[in-house]
């Protein structure tokens, strides 16, 4: 039987994908990678019915909860009896997307504990599994989803086809179903003018760039998720070796822009770096907008090693703790647009007097 929500018991843990040790974390923020799967003889979500729906979600449910395949303190979370607060906040920890919350009947997640595994049941595809690593860690995630994908495999009949690979509903997932990403801070290239051209050079090699929280998203915080867009004639090992190859050039650039920043306008980044900090300390009324982007700047300064005591996984958290469902939750009740610019000021000066920064 499915659990209702247990996003109180999210909100007690540490985001174990935003940890500060990992490789490349001072410009890598995370990896993240997904495998759309369908059930075989049934249809796919875009034309399936209701009661369908519902057969594919308890299905999934039993096998996952069963087989504890995500482990005795997996959450287990019902789309369609939460509330809109609930949801957007699994939203907002990169746990669930757009579409698996506005498509509620038989939607389902399953979290593994620290957050590093997930399945979405009932969103494009029956099944989109996940893997969250902390930094840039492309391998290890592939390590992940693929236990995970086995497991799953092994009780469940998924549609799979000789010749094209896994089945799934857009065409462009077709053949590995797998969806590989890497969140990058590059606060460098854009204070150096030079992202534009890397988005460019990225584009020609067909990978896609988007906002922190995907497709139709803004710049915000400086942070941008570069992934692949089809799958079909690739192996998983051609689609990790491709993108894998694409950032390591994305981080040399990012490092070389920061490089010329600090020996040739070392007064503009600490400019950057103490307005950014001034404002998140100080503040006392701070938009979405505003925070993000002045975290983005007091990122940078931890990076460039420009503070003893604040470190990447608080500011990390900050990136999380600072949207308006998670504020909403930690204050026990509804903001209207200005309460949370005030208890957002307030979250984030106290989390950085815990920090000890002066």
């Amino acid at each position: 039987m499915m659990r209702q929500s247990q996003v109180e018991e999210l909100l007690k843990n540490k985001v174990s994908y935003l940890s500060d040790s990992a490789p490349e974390d001072d410009i890598a923020i995370s990896t993240r990678i997904r495998l759309a799967r369908n059930l075989a003889n049934v249809p796919f979500p875009t034309a399936a019915a209701q009661e369908q729906f519902r057969t594919v979600a308890d299905e999934v449910a039993r096998v996952i909860e069963s087989k504890k395949i995500l482990g005795d303190d997996a959450l287990h979370f019902a789309i369609e009896p939460m509330s809109p607060l609930d949801r957007e906040v699994l939203f907002e920890r990169r746990l669930a997307s757009r579409e698996l919350l506005c498509r509620p009947i038989g939607g389902a997640l399953h979290v593994i504990a620290d957050e590093s595994q997930a399945v979405m049941v009932n969103e494009e595809d029956h099944l989109r599994i996940q893997a969250l690593k902390p930094g840039f860690q492309l391998d290890a995630a592939w390590q992940a989803i693929d236990r995970l994908d086995n497991l799953l495999s092994s009780e469940l009949d998924f549609a799979y086809d000789e010749t094209l690979g896994y089945l799934t509903a857009c065409p462009t997932n077709v053949g590995t179903g797998m969806r590989v990403s890497v969140m990058l801070h590059l606060p460098g290239l854009v204070l150096a003018g030079q992202l534009g051209q890397v988005v460019q050079g990225i584009a020609k090699l067909g990978l896609a760039v988007r906002g922190i929280f995907g497709e139709g998203t803004d710049n915000r915080g400086n942070l941008f998720q570069i992934s692949n867009q089809s799958t079909l004639g690739e192996s998983e090992a051609d689609i990790i070796a491709r993108l894998k190859r694409v950032i390591e050039q994305v981080i040399a650039h990012e490092k070389n822009a920061r490089k010329n920043l600090l020996e040739h306008d070392h007064y503009r980044l600490l400019d950057l770096v103490g307005r950014s900090y001034g404002i998140l300390r100080h503040s006392y009324i701070l938009s979405s907008e505003e925070a993000l982007n002045s975290l983005s700047g007091a990122r940078f300064g931890v990076d460039m090693g420009m503070f003893s005591a604040l470190d990447i996984h608080t500011v990390n958290e900050l990136f999380v703790t600072i949207n308006p469902a998670h504020l909403q939750k930690l204050s026990h009740r509804e903001l209207d647009g200005r309460e949370r610019d005030i208890f957002r000021a307030q979250i984030v000066r106290e989390q950085l007097r815990k920090t000890g920064v002066n």
